[in-house]
């Protein structure tokens, strides 16, 4: 059985997340978090709290052992983005573009 969990308009850019995401991707979910605690990436916070939220609806809805769980899928799409600009020299207009992303999880039951 598969369990999923989302979230949606995370502030990093997609980029960055999904090097943190292929750091665990495969792992056993007990052993991901360990590693995501100490990875010094801003993004591994949050792929820490959607592993945990995957984690606990794996055990509360589908009652579920989290020993036997591994990170079946795990993949950063691009969301939103905002548009800023900042005052340049001579009056110009110089654009910042803020990045957001989606993050999704999907664990599953080791066979065997």
């Amino acid at each position: 059985m598969e369990v999923l969990a989302k979230t949606k308009y995370l502030s990093i850019s997609p980029q960055k997340l999904r090097l943190v995401c292929d750091q665990v991707r495969g792992l056993g979910a007990e052993q991901a978090k360990v590693v995501l605690q100490f990875m010094p990436q801003k993004g591994a916070y949050f792929v820490k709290k959607t592993l945990e939220s995957a984690i606990a609806n794996a055990t509360n809805n589908h009652d579920l052992n989290p020993d036997g769980l591994y990170v079946a899928q795990i993949f950063a799409d691009e969301g939103a983005r905002l548009k800023r600009y900042k005052a340049g020299a001579r009056g110009r207009y110089k654009p910042r573009v803020k990045r957001t992303s989606h993050l999704t999880i999907i664990l599953a039951e080791r066979e065997g």
